[in-house]
């Protein structure tokens, strides 16, 4: 999502698991932005310990390459919700490439479906929306307050480093935090508040 790219075709590579060094075709749109190799090798790093066997949730999906990357490492499943048509027919055209039968592709505004679909819970929570979009602290509370969030899930938080302040829920812990150029990148983990 974000800005704009080049009408020439391009390719991002999953860095690392069973498919290292296969290929993701970037669609020709100017609504997708791919997570660069070097932030996604930095995210899977803190994730290594805890992506195996996860599930995970992947908003704004963009090309795909998160799940890719997640599923390639280990992860059990990942669920990829985008809307923008290009996007999705390049996501449904690697994933069958791939062979990448835990990926599950839905076609929607992501919003709307973290707002009115009976919720699952996810052990790790892709969240890069285009930058330019005031709706991350909305998406975060949905996460929260709809139960989309397993007890103790990490939320990836991509953004720009200029772009609009967000606040996360109470209860979630912010691991690490790193910028690259302009974009700023966090981890959080939530917490699952102790009963009495």
């Amino acid at each position: 999502m974000g800005r704009s790219v080049s009408s020439t075709r391009r390719w991002i590579r999953i860095i690392a698991g069973r498919w290292r060094g296969r290929r993701i075709q970037v669609p020709d749109s100017p609504y997708i932005r791919p997570t660069p190799d070097r932030i996604r090798e930095t995210l899977f790093n803190w994730l290594q310990p805890f992506i195996n066997q996860a599930d995970c949730l992947d908003l704004f999906a963009g090309t795909g390459i998160l799940s890719f990357e997640a599923l390639s490492r280990g992860a059990r499943s990942s669920v990829c919700l985008e809307n923008e048509p290009r996007a999705v027919r390049s996501i449904r055209r690697q994933a069958a490439r791939l062979g990448a039968e835990r990926l599950k592709l839905i076609e929607t505004d992501t919003v709307k479906f973290l707002s009115c679909h009976q919720p699952w819970p996810a052990d790790v929570v892709f969240v890069d929306p285009p930058y330019n979009s005031r709706i991350y602290t909305q998406v975060l509370g949905l996460l929260e307050d709809r139960e989309w969030l397993s007890s103790c899930a990490f939320i990836y938080v991509e953004s720009s480093v200029d772009g609009p302040a967000f606040t996360v829920p109470d209860g979630w812990n912010h691991l690490r935090v790193k910028r690259a150029g302009a974009v700023d990148y966090r981890l959080y983990q939530r917490v699952q508040p102790l009963r009495d």
